[in-house]
């Protein structure tokens, strides 16, 4: 169980998409237990189940799906995210993208159960896991019209402006596989970027 002085960001990023009072994230920490989890460990498993979902306090991971043996780069997550697989979550089935650590992470696990069960009774929930669901959303549709319009180069150039804690911690092929970017090209442009 997390005391709310354990997570303070993952607090702040709550309240960054929406004001939730202290005693409903004191509830939702209470129902949540710390994971740590070393660099390049899977979180969720593709094919599995999971059962959970793991708010970050540090650290960073990556999702990816496995296509003919290749990992294909789907999203990131920093301090203060939530990662769990979406198709547990909203159809019990078992998740179609792996998550890994890409750095140590400090996590803390709820039983995706439990946090459904919170987010269907406490209002303040409700609201922060429908702005965070706009934005990804929004993050994801973005991403789609960029790879679909842009040249690499700018593709590079908007994706380092929305995350440049990505671009320092991540590795370049993660990255490159993310905006559908030869690595070699991706190299280049970073190496000719002012």
């Amino acid at each position: 169980m997390a005391e709310l002085i354990e997570i303070p960001r993952i607090v702040a990023s709550i309240r960054r998409s929406w004001p939730v009072g202290d005693s409903t994230l004191r509830e939702l920490a209470s129902m949540t237990t710390r994971r740590d989890f070393p660099r390049r460990s899977l979180i969720v498993t593709a094919g599995e189940q999971a059962g959970h979902a793991y708010f970050i306090e540090d650290g960073m991971t990556r999702s990816y799906w496995l296509v003919d043996g290749e990992q294909i780069t789907t999203s990131f997550s920093l301090e203060g995210g939530i990662v769990f697989s979406m198709d547990e979550v909203y159809y019990n089935l078992p998740s179609e993208e792996y998550v890994e650590s890409i750095e140590t992470v400090r996590a803390y696990e709820i039983d995706v159960s439990m946090l459904l069960y919170m987010i269907r009774h406490d209002i303040e929930l409700c609201n922060w896991w429908g702005i965070i669901h706009q934005n990804e959303y929004r993050r994801i549709h973005r991403s789609h019209k960029e790879r679909l319009t842009l040249p690499a180069r700018e593709r590079y150039a908007e994706f380092a402006m929305q995350f440049p804690e990505v671009c320092r911690r991540a590795r370049l092929g993660d990255i490159a596989s993310y905006l559908g970017i030869n690595p070699a090209t991706l190299s280049r442009i970073r190496a000719t970027r002012p």
